[in-house]
């Protein structure tokens, strides 16, 4: 078991829920994704484009979140043009490993971020899971950049 949640967290670039991390010109580091809320029995759940941003350091810095609804309602198109522009809005970027540190803001009723869990018992240890969706989870080592989905 570990003592405590991560100060930073990597995540490598790669072609699946990844492809959109790196950096900016200017030095921030970026990660660009979609998270969303399930659909429960009742129906509902929510679909984001959430473009998070961090100092050079890895600092958490601020999160642009759009929500677009439930997936079966939800304007595709609207969708992608938002993804499309958030990415373009960061001008030259570099895709890359980021490493950053775990946070959480409060959107629409709903908590985004890279957030740590504790252990469930004692041979547990910790996690970091990308909310809300909860389709990134990352665990020590926690340089090594990789994730469970």
């Amino acid at each position: 078991m570990t003592d405590g949640p991560p100060t930073r967290i990597a995540i490598d670039h790669d072609d699946y829920h990844a492809e959109h991390v790196g950096h900016t010109a200017d030095g921030r580091q970026f990660f660009l994704t979609t998270p969303f809320e399930p659909a429960g029995d009742d129906g509902g759940g929510a679909e984001f484009v959430a473009l998070f941003l961090f100092a050079a350091d890895g600092r958490f810095v601020e999160a642009r979140i759009d929500a677009f609804g439930p997936r079966d309602g939800m304007d595709q198109v609207a969708a992608r043009e938002t993804y499309d522009a958030r990415l373009a809005e960061l001008g030259d970027v570099t895709f890359a490993r980021i490493e950053v540190e775990p946070f959480a803001v409060e959107r629409f009723g709903t908590t985004f971020g890279l957030i740590p869990e504790p252990p469930e018992d004692e041979d547990d240890g910790w996690w970091v899971i990308l909310e809300p969706g909860d389709y990134m989870a990352f665990t020590a080592p926690w340089d090594s950049g990789g994730y469970d989905t």
